[in-house]
């Protein structure tokens, strides 16, 4: 880690440096993902999701219930839009249901 440039360095800005120099970005959207399925699709969906992993900007998410994935495969893009939208970044392009 680099010298300080100045005395005072938010918290906030001492971490997005860290995170941005350690190359951790990607391990810390794939978790902000899961936590966004999680709270966005409440317990009804959540307990019939068994995984959720993001892959470059392709969220695949696997489902226990063949009924929810048909029902949910309607709504992909409003999804997309509603955990990108959680997230604060475009991140997900494209939503694979298994």
């Amino acid at each position: 880690m680099p010298k300080r440039q100045n005395e005072h360095l938010s918290l906030g800005d001492a971490l997005r440096e860290f995170v941005g120099e350690h190359k951790l970005q990607k391990g810390l959207d794939k978790v902000q993902v899961r936590e966004a399925w999680a709270s966005l699709m409440g317990n009804g969906v959540n307990n019939y999701t068994s995984e959720v992993i993001l892959r470059g900007d392709i969220l695949l998410v696997r489902l226990t219930s063949s009924v929810l994935r048909e029902e949910l495969s309607y709504g992909k893009s409003k999804i997309i839009e509603l955990l990108n939208q959680e997230l604060g970044k475009d991140i997900i392009k494209k939503i694979e249901l298994r």
